[in-house]
């Protein structure tokens, strides 16, 4: 049986004569009759009733065009909301963020987004950079919001910006003290071997890039608190405790009213390249694809 079948079978039965239904059909009325004739025997039910000058619906057949125009209306709204995701008037996008990208970056992401495309629903799931990957891998994300590098092997991405990593101290610390002089330097990440950090806990690809930088300046840092949360983080280290790196767009918007002082690191600056990850293969909706635009366009803005 085939949806075209169930539309001449609805158009004869509207016109209750073979020739205007073929003409409103745009074919020729004996590919009408053999359609039809067909799938009467498809179904082992005659349809409708041949008289010399009108064509009757049997009660098969009136069984039938009842179903056949359920059909026919399910396929005809079925082709509207997939054009409504095509020209992006609807749809939806599961979005995977680190709590550090989801805090500072996606204020400025998603009002922008909601703007183009306000009936593009956005479902955010925000979780370590870890967890991320495995749930992006598993199909349970269409995107995730990450930073380089990424070890689930199935993942691809597409690169979003690079983010400088600025150094957080407390303001009494000899390193604010220094960069207030007349002739400030740069601080190298060597300089902080003696410090007290204070970090991420494991799980946080944040945490692993400070643990990698300290290793290629010689040492290994001392860590005295750990968090899940950088805005904790920060606040410890603004009251003392010790010392952080921390992204660039989060020095720039501290939330807390525990603000340390935030320092440019030597040359060369490190940085983290930010990703849109999704599963290698996955098929990527133009709700998402808009997205990811979106998150590009906003990510040069911010750092024109």
């Amino acid at each position: 049986m085939e949806l075209r079948q169930l539309q001449y079978a609805l158009q004869i039965a509207a016109e209750r004569n073979f020739s205007r239904a073929a003409e409103k059909l745009h074919i020729a009325q004996p590919s009408l009759s053999q359609q039809l004739s067909k799938l009467e025997k498809e179904l082992g039910v005659l349809l409708f009733q041949r008289n010399t000058s009108t064509v009757e619906v049997t009660h098969a057949g009136e069984k039938f065009m009842e179903q056949a125009q359920k059909i026919m209306d399910a396929v005809d709204l079925l082709r509207q909301e997939m054009a409504d995701i095509s020209e992006l008037r609807t749809g939806k996008v599961v979005i995977g963020s680190m709590p550090i990208t989801g805090a500072h970056l996606l204020p400025h992401v998603l009002p922008s987004f909601k703007r183009q495309y306000p009936d593009i629903e956005i479902t955010l799931l925000e979780d370590s950079s870890m967890n991320l990957e495995k749930l992006t891998a598993a199909g349970k994300t269409d995107l995730s919001l990450l930073s380089l590098p990424l070890m689930e092997p199935s993942l691809t991405y597409e690169a979003i910006g690079e983010e400088m990593i600025d150094l957080a101290v407390p303001a009494n610390h000899p390193l604010a003290v220094r960069a207030q002089s007349d002739h400030p330097m740069p601080v190298k990440i060597s300089e902080l071997s003696g410090e007290s950090f204070i970090v991420l806990k494991k799980g946080q690809g944040f945490r692993k890039m400070t643990f990698d930088l300290c290793h290629q300046a010689g040492f290994d840092p001392h860590v005295v608190f750990e968090s899940n949360n950088m805005e904790t983080v920060q606040s410890l280290v603004a009251t003392g405790m010790g010392i952080t790196l921390v992204p660039r767009f989060i020095a720039r918007a501290p939330r807390s009213e525990f603000v340390p002082v935030y320092l440019p690191l030597a040359d060369p600056v490190p940085s983290r390249t930010l990703v849109v990850a999704y599963r290698r293969g996955r098929y990527l909706s133009k709700a998402a694809e808009a997205f990811i635009e979106t998150f590009k366009k906003t990510m040069n803005e911010l750092m024109d």
